[in-house]
């Protein structure tokens, strides 16, 4: 059972991947695995073997995310976008008050783990961060029209600077690997490696991101060591903030209204029960 829990965290996590804005970090946090998967993402074989029955159902449901449901997921955001995205403000919405209970009790093991009231610079990490996704909501890029689809010593460069750079922000809570993509012109580029099977494209993006995702991980930890409540602050702001960047401007109009509403609560309640055990 277990196994199939994880498989549907990380085929939702690999879904997720591939939508600008949406932040794959942040549903990790939702759904209670993202602090395990912080731990477990390093350069440690032995330790990566160790936990391979929390590892392997992740990837394997994230690589059928990301490749058997991009399709559909391409079809859903063309049609029906403004539920999609409801859903996802769902599936966040319902991890804010975990995050927040974390602000108020990580690192207080003097309180006995009980909540308390979060210091002022776990606030003040938080408001920077809100900052930073309020902003991010207001710069809204525009993706480029063409697409890298041969393979030179340059564009082998651009690919794994892109790559690693989209895996960083994929790791942190908040920020979204596919919108930083579409920062830096790429987007579209990643998506038809993806959708072509290009593999020459793909494994410059797939290295780059691989020492992302080793790099994101270890600062997420040496700060979660050293000052847990203000990073844990950090990423509420962050959390909070990228519903900004996903609210889709109302819930639509006519049917696709009781859509949206019912999108929204079915991801809050599927946040709720994924991350129930923090």
């Amino acid at each position: 059972m277990e196994l199939i829990k994880l498989a549907s965290i990380g085929l939702v996590l690999g879904i997720t991947t591939v939508v600008p804005g949406v932040s794959a970090g942040t549903i990790a946090v939702a759904f209670n695995v993202y602090d395990r998967l912080i731990q477990v993402v390093t350069p440690n074989v032995k330790k990566i073997f160790a936990a391979r029955m929390f590892l392997l159902p992740l990837i394997v449901g994230g690589g059928a995310g990301i490749f058997l449901f991009s399709k559909l997921l391409t079809v859903l955001l063309a049609n029906y976008s403004v539920p999609t995205y409801w859903f996802f403000i769902g599936i966040i919405a319902g991890s804010i008050p975990m995050i927040y209970r974390r602000v108020c009790r990580s690192g207080s093991a003097h309180s006995g783990g009980k909540a308390a009231r979060p210091p002022l610079s776990a606030v003040f990490c938080a408001a920077v961060a809100f900052a930073l996704m309020a902003l991010m909501a207001v710069v809204k890029p525009a993706e480029n029209t063409t697409a890298y689809t041969a393979l030179t010593p340059p564009v082998f460069g651009i690919l794994a600077a892109g790559g690693a750079l989209a895996a960083v922000a994929m790791i942190i809570p908040g920020t979204s690997g596919s919108f930083l993509l579409l920062v830096v012109g790429l987007y579209r580029t990643a998506v038809q490696a993806v959708s072509d099977l290009n593999v020459l494209i793909l494994v410059p993006l797939a290295l780059g991101a691989v020492a992302g995702v080793l790099a994101g991980a270890a600062l997420v930890r040496y700060l979660l060591a050293k000052a847990p409540r203000q990073t844990y602050g950090a990423v509420l702001g962050l959390v909070a903030g990228s519903l900004l960047v996903l609210y889709p401007d109302g819930f639509g109009n006519g049917a696709a209204i009781v859509l949206s509403l019912a999108s929204v609560a079915a991801g809050g309640a599927i946040s709720l029960v994924f991350g129930h055990k923090n």
